[in-house]
Parts: C-alpha cells; sequence; structure tokens
C-alpha cells in the first residue's frame, strides 16, 4: 500500500472548501475526498457533539452507521473525551469497542477542537488490522487542525 502525501491531502481539502462557509457541505465533501484518495478504509466521516457528552452522526461515506455516540465510549467517544488522536491496530481489543460495522478492524479517531469545545470528532475505518500506520495518524491529525479552521461559527457554543 503507498503511503499517502497528506500535504496533497490538505492542499485538496483547502481547495474544495476555499469560499464556502456551509459547515455540512464542507464536511461532506472533505469526507469524500478522504474516503476517495485513502486506500483500503471502509467509513471516512464525522460525529458531531450535538449535545451535552453526546455525538451525533454528520456527513460520511461508507455503511450505515451508528447514530448517536456518548464521550467515553468506543474509539469515537474516547477521542472527545481524552482529546487525543485514537489509532487502534485492532479494535476487537480495544475495551469498549462499539461495531457499527462488523467488517471494521482497525480505526482512527481525530478530535476536532475549536474554542477549546469539542465540536465533533473525524473518523475512518478499515476493513484491515493494522492498516493505520503513525503517519496516518499524524497526517489525520494535521488534516483535523486544518477541518478545525472551517467555519465552525452557530455551531454548538462555537461563537
Amino acid at each position: 500500500m503507498a503511503d499517502t502525501d497528506y500535504s496533497l491531502l490538505i492542499a485538496q481539502a483547502e481547495a474544495i472548501t476555499s469560499g464556502e462557509t456551509d459547515l455540512i457541505a464542507n464536511l461532506s465533501n472533505l469526507s469524500a475526498l478522504v474516503y476517495d484518495t485513502l486506500e483500503d478504509v471502509n467509513w471516512v466521516g464525522f460525529y458531531l457533539t450535538r449535545a451535552p457528552e453526546t455525538l451525533v452522526l454528520g456527513p460520511f461515506q461508507g455503511k450505515v452507521a451508528c447514530l448517536r455516540i456518548d464521550f467515553g465510549k468506543g474509539v469515537c467517544g474516547t477521542a472527545a473525551a481524552q482529546r487525543t488522536t485514537q489509532r487502534v491496530h485492532d479494535v476487537h481489543d480495544f475495551p469498549g469497542h462499539i461495531a457499527c460495522d462488523s467488517a471494521s478492524n482497525s480505526e482512527v479517531v481525530v478530535p476536532l477542537i475549536v474554542n477549546d469545545e469539542v465540536v465533533g470528532v473525524f473518523d475512518l475505518d478499515s476493513p484491515t488490522v493494522g492498516r493505520f500506520s503513525e503517519q496516518d495518524a499524524d497526517g489525520l491529525s494535521k488534516l483535523g487542525r486544518f477541518i478545525e479552521t472551517l467555519n465552525w461559527s452557530g455551531f454548538g457554543n462555537v461563537q
């Protein structure tokens, strides 16, 4: 599997979101971009903080997904609660893993934090155990930092 050029991916993300202020439109295109760019992924998308300490399904590419995940539950909820990127070699070894798609075997989740508020998470799944490297986690975290610069005003408590 070829290494992903995350600098190029971030440049593409900047290009497709440039001038667009609608958050959902941007997140939708970003999930499609990443899904089409990365090899061996079966789900790419966002869970957004819509209630206190609860993530709700947002724009994504892939199979039907879980609708709500509490902070601290599963990989997504852990990323949100701990405010750190989670790279999971084998999700079946992750305590409390939530199996939304039984075909998923590894995962990376990047928390999205704006004005010190967790506004959501960026979630990627693969059917291959050990699919995501440290380089992937680092590159996806950098993409997450870009996503945090989008127009989140009016979302949650973001001003």
